[in-house]
């Protein structure tokens, strides 16, 4: 692939920085640590988490599309479409929050950004939730959103062969299972996956020398908490099939990629592992490293994550224009 033309991105790993050596943040993204680095999630304060998650949602512009719910696939499904159609594809946007927290609502701003500039409808998937809903609970929702599409794709004149999966953070780490899981199936599979500092390997949870120096807006511990509530065990261990998108032996066939993640991310490593191992299994990947970015960072507004966030529609409108 080429080379990113903005000086803060790179489609080389620089080695020299990973998980447990962390690079310096870049000055621009402070303001957004000072924000919302603190996070701390374990099993005192995920549901006061959620609330304040629910609380702290920005008002959405929805001028040039139009917002519905829908019922029968997930939690608080949204389908975002734009009042003018260029592409006839469609992507389904899935949320983050470790699995444990988060609501497609929090995706709604990107969501009708992403409808605006592109053209084409946003579905974005809600699910349920760890501890409490443990899997396949969340991936099961996430296949019922995507059979939704399918089903309601004729009424909403997409081409299904146009149609993107993605996400951010755990909700990448779903698409990309979901992307495996229907290989498997052998049903309509999606055009490209769109996976944003994704959430992929659990054996991350496991490994005690990530929890210091502690990794801003998710951490080690974190970590910990979102893969023990979702697999029902600690991590590391034996876990079922489409689990852990990183355990899947096999990547080949799969759909396009896009994976994109910073050098301050925990998830660094697993991100360029599976970035590697989908280029070795043949599947065409554009990789990018945002140096010194945080986990996140995108949604903070900087003229740093608007360029990731470009990036981004640029690798997604190849696909459902």
């Amino acid at each position: 692939m080429n080379e990113p033309s903005h000086p803060a991105f790179s489609s080389t790993p620089d080695l020299q920085i990973s998980s447990a050596n962390r690079d310096a943040m870049a000055p621009e993204l402070e303001q957004l640590d000072r924000k919302v680095g603190w996070l701390i999630i374990n099993r005192f304060t995920y549901k006061l988490m959620r609330v304040l998650g629910r609380l702290g949602q920005p008002e959405v512009d929805t001028s040039g599309v139009t917002i519905t719910q829908v019922e029968g696939t997930g939690p608080g499904t949204y389908v975002v479409v734009p009042d003018k159609r260029v592409g006839s594809g469609a992507v389904l946007l899935i949320h983050g929050g470790g699995l444990v927290i988060g609501s497609a609502a929090d995706v709604r701003l990107q969501a009708v950004n992403m409808c605006r500039r592109l053209g084409v409808p946003v579905i974005c998937s809600g699910y349920r939730l760890a501890p409490e809903s443990p899997f396949p609970a969340g991936l099961d929702d996430c296949q019922s959103a995507w059979q939704w599409l399918l089903d309601h794709a004729g009424e909403m004149a997409i081409d299904t062969a146009k149609v993107v999966i993605g996400g951010y953070s755990a909700g990448a780490g779903l698409a990309a299972c979901l992307a495996q899981k229907l290989r498997d199936e052998g049903g309509q599979q999606p055009a490209a996956q769109l996976l944003i500092y994704p959430m992929l390997d659990d054996r991350t949870a496991a490994r005690r020398e990530l929890d210091k120096p502690r990794h801003r807006v998710w951490s080690n511990r974190n970590n910990l908490f979102g893969w023990s509530s979702y697999l029902g065990h600690q991590p590391a261990q034996d876990s079922a099939q489409y689990a852990v998108a990183a355990r899947h032996t096999d990547l080949s066939g799969l759909p396009p990629v896009w994976l994109g993640i910073g050098t301050c991310d925990l998830f660094l490593d697993e991100g360029r592992t599976y970035a590697q191992r989908l280029t070795e299994a043949g599947v065409a990947t554009e990789y990018v490293e945002a140096k010194g970015a945080l986990h996140a960072f995108d949604m903070g507004g900087t003229e740093m994550g608007k360029a990731f966030v470009n990036m981004q529609l640029e690798f997604v409108q190849k696909f459902v224009s």
